[in-house]
């Protein structure tokens, strides 16, 4: 056995091999401007910037659809979005699965949480429209 591979088998054997390295959680956060309607189908778009505590920052664009017991127009202005379960910006990108329960005249208010794996967004924002119901469906982020 050559002395690389004793060495290796004893550092194996006395519990000093390395641990895998997992790139430390960033904190990331997202403003956004989003629109849409429904009629039990329910479709929305904008847009929105992500930036991290560690100096990323990407420009996003937003699509959502879905459908359930739901009726309305609404916009959001200056909505945030709080990321978890993030290593690199990138992995913001992607279908998040989202359910939410909804209601407002004039000033219409929404808070909704979705994941996409082990990556989390929970959103929240103000806006004018007027909506009601449950909806369910998919919240898509694309880098712009």
């Amino acid at each position: 056995m050559s002395r690389s591979a004793l060495l290796f088998s004893i550092a194996l054997a006395t519990g000093f091999a390395a641990a895998p390295v997992h790139a430390s959680d960033i904190d990331c956060s997202m403003s956004f401007d989003l629109s849409g309607w429904s009629a039990f189908y329910k479709t929305a778009s904008g847009k929105g910037v992500v930036t991290c505590n560690n100096g990323q920052r990407l420009a996003v664009k937003i699509t959502a659809k879905g459908g359930g017991l739901t009726f309305g127009k609404s916009t959001i202005r200056n909505g945030n979005g709080e990321f978890s379960g993030i290593g690199d910006i990138r992995e913001v990108l992607g279908t998040y699965v989202a359910a939410e329960a909804h209601a407002g005249a004039v000033r219409s208010g929404k808070a909704t949480a979705m994941t996409k794996g082990e990556v989390s967004l929970a959103l929240a924002g103000t806006g004018k429209g007027f909506d009601i119901g449950i909806g369910f469906g998919t919240f898509v982020l694309e880098a712009r």
